[in-house]
């Protein structure tokens, strides 16, 4: 368990009961799972925390993790909806009404693909975009920086809000993000304290779409692949793993297991 530069204290984290974590190239490794990672995620649960992917990814894959994964809730498509499992059922709580957003999703998608084909652009819409229920996803892998922020600044002049991940252009219509709908489903949904948020709540996340909740919760972590975009975030994490992705998320799950436990972490960094 080492970290970049600062190393968090037991007494920062001792008392974390929600562990809100980013999903592509934070709990997965190259598009993948690891075992370390899933144990992690088995352990946090076991230990009482209840773990809350926050994702830009596809209504298909939240309700897919909310029924096969040890987590409490999914929050979708960038803050649009969280999904949680009540009385054995997958329930859906959408930011507003669920039609209203499907509606402005289906003019935003027919917007994007008129402005992604014209003067011979090679963006696409991702292939998950079929089980989207509020946003739109545009795939920017193989793409330079340039490209993807001359798109991206387009798009919001069209109205839309946007979000860069690792992966994706995330884009909707409406006034969600992912730290909105983390707050609501914190106060509302689990009856947390306003004014407990900060000792209670922990975060890990490794884009660029995570800045939001980097400057939200104050127990903010990053994984070590998100040193290269730290330029380009308005709020950062306060501490770094020295660790890349899905391993690094499982040692930062080991850092809060051991403060709750024993109130001990190790002082080593890089």
């Amino acid at each position: 368990m080492t970290f970049v530069d600062q190393v968090p204290s037991a007494v920062e984290l001792q008392h974390v009961r929600y562990l809100f974590t980013d999903i592509d190239d934070t709990l997965t490794t190259e598009g993948k799972l690891l075992p370390q990672t899933y144990n992690a995620l088995w352990d946090l649960s076991r230990a009482g925390i209840s773990v809350v992917p926050v994702t830009g990814g596809s209504a298909g894959w939240c309700e897919h993790i909310v029924r096969a994964w040890p987590v409490a809730a999914v929050i979708g498509e960038s803050g649009a909806y969280a999904v949680t499992r009540r009385s054995g059922a997958v329930v859906f709580d959408y930011w507003e009404d669920g039609a209203l957003q499907g509606e402005r999703q289906r003019r935003h998608l027919q917007a994007i693909e008129g402005l992604i084909s014209k003067k011979g652009r090679t963006f696409k819409i991702a292939h998950d975009q079929v089980f989207r229920l509020a946003d739109v996803a545009i795939d920017i892998q193989g793409h330079d920086a340039g490209a993807v922020e001359e798109l991206a600044s387009e798009i919001r002049g069209m109205g839309g809000t946007v979000a860069i991940s690792s992966i994706h252009i995330n884009t909707w219509i409406g006034g969600y993000d992912k730290r909105a709908m983390s707050e609501r489903l914190l106060t509302g949904m689990f009856g947390v304290d306003p004014a407990e948020l900060p000792s209670v709540t922990a975060f890990v996340g490794d884009s660029r779409n995570d800045a939001s909740m980097f400057g939200f919760i104050r127990n903010s972590f990053g994984v070590s692949n998100i040193l290269p975009v730290l330029p380009h975030l308005q709020h950062v994490p306060k501490w770094i793993s020295a660790q890349p992705a899905g391993l690094g998320f499982a040692d930062i799950a080991i850092t809060i297991l051991n403060a709750r436990a024993t109130g001990k972490l190790p002082a080593s960094s890089r």
